[in-house]
């Protein structure tokens, strides 16, 4: 193939100012075109929007389908072989589909607040930017608008990769109809903000308790006997540490940004492999997209051979476990649950009659909700 063959190169003819004006009248005509295509998509994706209402008959209409959000991005990202990386043109699709699906019907998506904390960056991610994101000032609260329906889905952490899990999230799940409808996963940085002019000048560190534990070394290392002190959220610590020139948070950038900080020393954490974990919080079953996980809550006897015996089913029918949590059981009968997520989804067969058996073996079984996997980008 010849260089004036390949998409996106240009004849090199002219001076070096000409082929410039050239290139930026190929882009200015690549960008008109993307611009219909997008109405042209959005348009379509408002008939689909309204042929849903018609064939609903009266009953609630679904307009979210994650299982079929799951399966464009998969297909695009294994369609891309250009220069993009994967991620780069998830996030792309992703605007582009949040913005579709706000022409079908508009979303509000309740988070644990306040606005810049990673629980927010999740739901973005996970649902794009054309929501209404309600920030919430507890976890409870978040189960409690996806619960009453004043909101459409939650969003809420589950697990961190360095200090486990979340327990008041899990503790929730244990008394409640709520489903999980979605996994979404972000690499934690953690970053120092501060607005004063050097290190005596800070006498309190604010940060969740999960930031502080997460960032313990470098704190120390640093700040060696500065109090620090827990809040509800690593959003919320940014806005107290913005009252006080002698006051410092540990927070995300975006949260620095929030709250006028101009002075932030990035990666505070001390394994740069930090990453959270969050789950969606629906009402209603998610359909199989081809690459799910399932979440349930198994109940079982303190007794020996208890676990392994909830386990083998799992392994006899070759399914891959992705996490397992124990919790102890709140009728005060030296019960215990486990909150296990594995691969598979609960309508498929092999999945059916692991629980099957699973069933025979425990107390109970609580189906949290089967979904999409979430996206990788290698």
């Amino acid at each position: 193939m010849n260089e004036e063959d390949e998409p996106g190169l240009m004849k090199n003819s002219g001076s070096d100012d000409s082929r410039l004006e050239q290139m930026r009248i190929a882009i200015d005509k690549i960008d008109k075109e993307i611009l219909l295509k997008l109405n042209e998509r959005a348009s379509l994706a408002k008939q689909v929007g309204q042929l849903k209402q018609k064939l609903a008959d009266n009953e609630k209409v679904v307009f979210y389908r994650p299982e079929r959000e799951a399966n464009i991005l998969k297909a695009i990202i294994d369609k891309n072989e250009g220069s993009l990386p994967n991620e780069a043109v998830a996030q792309v699709f992703q605007q582009i589909i949040s913005a579709c699906r706000a022409q079908e019907s508009p979303m509000r998506i309740a988070f644990l607040g306040p606005e810049g904390t990673f629980t927010q960056e999740a739901a973005l991610k996970h649902f794009g930017s054309s929501v209404s994101s309600e920030p919430m000032e507890t976890i409870d609260d978040v189960f409690s608008m996806v619960s009453s329906k004043n909101c459409d889905y939650g969003v809420v952490p589950v697990e961190n990769s360095t200090e486990g899990i979340v327990g008041n999230t899990l503790d929730r799940l244990l008394d409640t109809k709520i489903r999980v409808c979605g996994e979404i996963k972000i690499k934690v940085t953690h970053c120092f903000l501060t607005k004063g002019d050097s290190k005596t000048s800070v006498d309190k560190i604010y940060a969740h308790q999960q930031a502080l534990a997460q960032c313990r070394n470098w704190l120390n290392l640093n700040y060696p006997g500065v109090p620090r002190l827990a809040t509800s959220s690593n959003a919320e610590a940014a806005r107290l540490a913005s009252e006080s020139v002698s006051s410092a948070a540990v927070a995300s950038k975006v949260a620095g940004e929030i709250y006028g900080f101009e002075k932030a020393v990035e990666g505070v954490e001390d394994e740069s492999n930090n990453e959270t974990r969050f789950v969606v919080l629906g009402l209603e079953s998610i359909p199989v997209s081809g690459s799910d996980k399932t979440s349930i809550i198994v109940s079982t006897k303190n007794e020996p051979g208890a676990l392994f015996r909830i386990l083998e089913p799992f392994h006899l029918h070759n399914i891959s476990l992705s996490s397992i949590e124990t919790r102890p059981a709140r009728d005060g009968k030296w019960s215990y649950v486990f909150f296990i997520d594995f691969e598979g989804h609960i309508d498929e067969l092999v999945v059916q009659a692991a629980m099957k058996e699973l069933k025979n073996r425990s107390l109970s079984i609580t189906i949290l909700g089967s979904y999409p996997s979430a996206l990788t980008y290698e």
